[in-house]
């Protein structure tokens, strides 16, 4: 089922004190949500993550805008008519009944020409505990059950109402790190398997990029991009966009383009074609630095961390706007951990130059696009 937002805006009444004060949490969006993929919703905390995706299942009313599933417009709609499956960020399992009971309570509560004979629902149920792989546990109740499981009882039950969207509230934010990189490989197969549309709410960059067909990048209520997850990463919109994706972060410097060069500090680190003299900020990557004894960025060594395959440098330079910068070399390459300094070329993919004036992206390293 394609998504489509229309001009969407939700804005809260403050409280208290502040109660004539309006907070938007949701700003003008306009986005196309493609049927049958996996979209992961990305942002600091605060940003109107959670808020979006309440609006998209009705639990929250648009203060302007449409929502349209297909070519339906569903903006009026209450939550059980609009076809949404829900996983909510601590589960909300029944504590009372069994992981069967809770699968099937959904079901169990449709009127009308909805309700299914008690065959249909018994079926349902059994899939639904297939492709989440829980049909040993049928019988158990949830405080005995792990984490993990909790979770695959809560996307069953979502599942079994066979909606048209299913949406995915921090599923893993209760999760230890092995479970949560396991549980999320799960939520990518149910969802390559089941077809459904499937929005995945997180503020982990690493969740959204590895399972996402698309994400998307919000920062106070604004989309701030939309794309493939390698796509965005490799062009970010934004010096935001750019600070957001990547571990370790990207590393900014004051810069400027002089005479067709890109400038740090007073050098001249390499060439950057298509863009006039002005002041920037010149975003690095860590994958960024090439080790080069005649390079022409000098750095003050800081420390080396090894790290098995990769070894992590620490530096410092004038123009960094930070404490110190890091980069990712391989490990294979030797550095001199007694010297004070060491050098760098720059791989002209991994540099991306921002306006000082808005903070887009002006264009990549020589040879790339202008934007």
């Amino acid at each position: 089922m394609e998504i489509v937002l229309k001009n969407l805006s939700k804005v809260f009444s403050g409280s208290g004190k502040r109660r004539h004060e309006k907070v938007v949490a949701v700003n003008r969006f306009d986005l196309t949500i493609p049927d049958g993929k996996l979209v992961g919703l990305l942002g600091p905390s605060g940003c109107g993550k959670s808020t979006l995706l309440n609006l998209i299942c009705g639990l929250e009313e648009p203060t302007e805008g449409r929502i349209l599933f297909g070519s339906d417009d569903v903006t009026d709609l209450p939550p059980e008519a609009r076809g949404v499956g829900m996983v909510f960020q601590n589960y909300a399992l029944y504590p009372h009944l069994s992981v069967h009971d809770n699968i099937i309570f959904p079901l169990e509560n449709l009127r009308g020409a909805k309700r299914l004979p008690k065959e249909e629902m018994e079926k349902r149920v059994a899939e639904a505990a297939r492709l989440v792989q829980i049909t040993e546990l049928m019988e158990r109740r949830p405080d005995e059950l792990s984490g993990g499981q909790q979770q695959r009882v809560a996307i069953a039950r979502a599942l079994v109402k066979t909606p048209s969207v299913l949406l995915l509230d921090e599923p893993l934010s209760n999760l230890d790190a092995r479970l949560r990189l396991q549980t999320r490989e799960e939520i990518r197969r149910i969802q390559t398997e089941t077809g459904v549309t499937t929005v995945f709410v997180t503020h982990d960059q690493e969740e959204a990029m590895s399972i996402s067909d698309y994400i998307i990048v919000m920062k106070e209520g604004v989309l701030q991009q939309l794309g493939e997850p390698q796509t965005i990463y490799e062009k970010p919109a934004n010096l935001f966009v750019a600070k957001f994706l990547g571990t370790p972060q990207i590393n900014v410097f004051d810069a400027e383009i002089r005479s067709g060069r890109l400038c740090l500090g007073g050098a001249e680190v390499m060439p950057m074609q298509g863009l006039a003299d002005m002041p920037v900020w010149a975003g690095i990557r860590p994958e960024g630095f090439v080790i080069d004894p005649a390079g022409p960025l000098e750095c003050g060594l800081v420390r080396v961390e090894v790290m098995g395959r990769d070894t992590s440098i620490v530096f410092t330079h004038p123009a960094f706007t930070g404490a110190s910068a890091r980069a990712i070399v391989p490990t294979a390459k030797n550095v001199d951990r007694s010297a004070p300094t060491l050098r760098f070329s720059l791989n002209p993919e991994k540099v991306h130059i921002f306006s000082k004036t808005d903070e887009l992206r002006l264009g990549a390293a020589a040879g790339g696009d202008v934007q």
